[in-house]
């Protein structure tokens, strides 16, 4: 086992694939000279020059149409968002072009490009910059979204992405990039797009999450283990579009109950998915009706104390799983 950081599972999927294929190449503000806002590109300059990795103005819609027209051209791109707060700017080229021509065209152009960067809430820095997207994307077809937890995710999701002949949204945490996960020596080196994986086995209750939930459910588990005996599945959804239906009907089969956990708002969130897969996929299993907790409806405030108490937290999910084993 070895010991990496997300930031550092996400450097050298983009290096590896680099060298396996010279169409592949990265573009976005400070991506380049500065190793990129949060040091995701380390090196990456040196290794393979300024004509593949690519500094560009702050200009979002710019070099997101010129990432979209070269993946129409037969190229690569990785597209670096510094936030994907500031990926509105680029939303026409995302969706109206990346999305939607390879359909429009009848399979005649194809779109083979990765957006990615940090998303959702990093903390102290006020509503403008702590949005999570993640039913943004996942409601548009034509597009493929994942946002993984671990390094080998990660890495492995990456690295299959750039390889994928249609656009992917690749949704980071800007506060996992430096939590170090154990990664086996022997681990897949390119994981599917659409499969969810079972973090944690569990008979009393399952609980969906993506991303930074995915640690929380996690610690709401080994509370309610410890504190009650109550086991927990912890299912990391991982793909958001396509989301893996199978995998929560089977997890629903098993335990009964479910819990959708997310970063986001709740109004038209990730959550109104899982509950509509549960309610018509798995009703005749459900011994009580779903939930989906998720943070606060409010833009982020900036006040430490105001954006703790509109953040999600590892006891509301303690709470939601009881009110659930009580129903």
């Amino acid at each position: 086992m070895t010991a990496i950081t997300v930031r550092q599972a996400i450097r050298d999927a983009m290096a590896e694939e680099m060298r396996l294929n010279t169409d592949v190449f990265l573009i976005g503000e400070e991506v380049a000279k500065y190793n990129g806002a949060y040091k995701a590109s380390q090196g990456l300059l040196e290794e393979f020059g300024e004509n593949r990795v690519i500094d560009t103005p702050i200009t979002e819609s710019g070099f997101a149409g010129l990432g979209v027209g070269a993946a129409f051209a037969g190229l690569r791109p990785i597209v670096e968002f510094m936030t994907f707060n500031f990926a509105m700017q680029a939303i026409d080229h995302i969706v109206n072009s990346a999305a939607k021509t390879p359909y429009m065209s009848g399979g005649g152009l194809n779109c083979p490009i990765v957006f990615r960067g940090p998303n959702s809430i990093p903390g102290g820095v006020a509503a403008q910059h702590s949005q999570c997207f993640a039913s943004w994307y996942a409601h548009c077809p034509g597009l493929k979204v994942v946002s993984p937890y671990t390094a080998h995710e990660a890495k492995a999701l990456l690295k299959a992405a750039i390889r994928d002949d249609n656009p992917v949204i690749f949704l980071e945490h800007e506060m996992l990039y430096g939590k170090a996960f154990e990664v086996a020596d022997d681990y897949e080196d390119v994981l599917p797009l659409h499969k969810a994986r079972v973090m944690r086995a569990g008979t009393d209750v399952t609980i969906t999450a993506f991303s930074i939930s995915v640690e929380r459910a996690l610690a709401a588990a080994d509370i309610l283990q410890a504190d009650a005996g109550i086991s927990v599945e912890v299912l990391n959804l991982v793909s958001l579009r396509p989301i893996d239906k199978q995998a929560i009907v089977a997890s629903i089969k098993k335990t009964g109950r479910i819990l959708s956990v997310e970063e986001g708002w709740p109004v038209c969130g990730i959550g109104s998915e899982i509950v509509t897969i549960a309610v018509a996929d798995a009703f005749d299993y459900l011994d009580c009706e779903p939930i989906r907790i998720s943070s606060a409806d409010v833009p982020m405030p900036y006040s430490q104390p105001l954006e703790q108490a509109a953040l999600l937290n590892a006891n509301q999910i303690v709470e939601a799983c009881m009110a659930l084993l009580r129903g």
